[in-house]
């Protein structure tokens, strides 16, 4: 089990990156919903400077969406560019002074900063990336030119410079050390993707067949065998809108409650991951704040919670 130390909460209040506004309130919703005394009843201290946990951006204030038009092939990619450069900032300057980088989303292309700024320490970093979609798109495959769908592409090395370049040109990750856990909704471009850049994919076809503790103990040995550092990029649309209805992107028939918590669970006992970050909370689409206190009872899970 990993030793508890001091963890780094980093707002990351932004959703151009998705066709729904209102994942940028996300990080409040969090906070709202008891994350910190969650964490410090879990025994973590957290980093309290700058105090409260700013934004990662600069002005400390959300960026919501100023519409452009719907036929660019990215979308917002200025805007996302500049995001992620701040953010991976953040990121980067977290993880070299040893804290636990805590991401809170936000959409999902926050991702490209995350990843961008933990490459900085980690050169060999493993990857569980936990959602119902592969966003390994391009602008060249994605349906919408939405960024969220190109985040983990983008981390690859694949896509526009833009997005690729952020601190350093080309990959953050290595397909041999990434792994996509839940997939259920993949654009025809992401299925050549996942056989072309070599990654791996465990579907929602895959869970039901070999079950939640096989697909885990698979995924950790592929993303801790060579590595220096183990990311967790988790998706909250990757658990089925029965449970977590508050996402712009729900897909029917994802992670069970019980099935989202045992995988974090196993993380925990396998003592592997040294960041995280979690996105896709939208809290204007929630149901009585309850997919907010499920990402915070996930978190939870990540760091250290047990039933017993």
């Amino acid at each position: 089990m990993p030793v508890k130390k001091t963890v780094e909460l980093i707002r990351a209040p932004f959703d151009l990156g998705a066709s729904r506004r209102g994942a940028a309130r996300g990080p409040d919703a969090l906070l709202a919903a008891g994350l910190e005394d969650r964490l410090r009843g879990l025994g973590w201290t957290l980093f309290e400077e700058p105090a409260g946990g700013e934004d990662a951006t600069s002005g400390g204030k959300p960026v919501f969406s100023r519409e452009t038009s719907a036929d660019r092939a990215i979308k917002h990619l200025p805007e996302t560019a500049a995001f992620a450069a701040a953010l991976a900032a953040r990121v980067s300057a977290a993880a070299r002074s040893s804290r636990f980088p805590l991401v809170l989303g936000g959409d999902h292309s926050v991702a490209i900063g995350t990843l961008a700024g933990l490459a900085d320490v980690y050169k060999r970093l493993g990857v569980i990336w936990i959602d119902a979609h592969g966003d390994l798109n391009t602008e060249a495959t994605s349906p919408s030119g939405n960024i969220h769908g190109m985040a983990l592409a983008a981390s690859l090395g694949h896509g526009h410079p833009l997005l690729t370049g952020i601190r350093t040109a080309g990959a953050k990750l290595r397909p041999e050390h990434t792994v996509i856990v839940g997939a259920r909704s993949l654009d025809p471009g992401e299925r050549a993707a996942i056989r072309s850049f070599g990654v791996g994919c465990y579907t929602m076809h895959d869970i039901d067949r070999l079950g939640m503790p096989r697909v885990m103990e698979e995924a950790i040995r592929r993303v801790s065998s060579g590595t220096d550092g183990v990311h967790l990029s988790f998706d909250i649309d990757s658990v089925d809108p029965v449970a977590a209805p508050g996402t712009g992107t729900p897909v029917p028939g994802g992670l069970s409650y019980r099935e989202a918590h045992l995988a974090l669970e196993l993380l925990f006992e396998a003592g592997i991951v040294t960041s995280a970050e979690f996105v896709e909370l939208n809290p204007g689409l929630d149901t009585d704040g309850r997919t907010a206190e499920l990402a915070v009872g996930l978190i939870g899970s990540l760091l250290g919670q047990q039933i017993l």
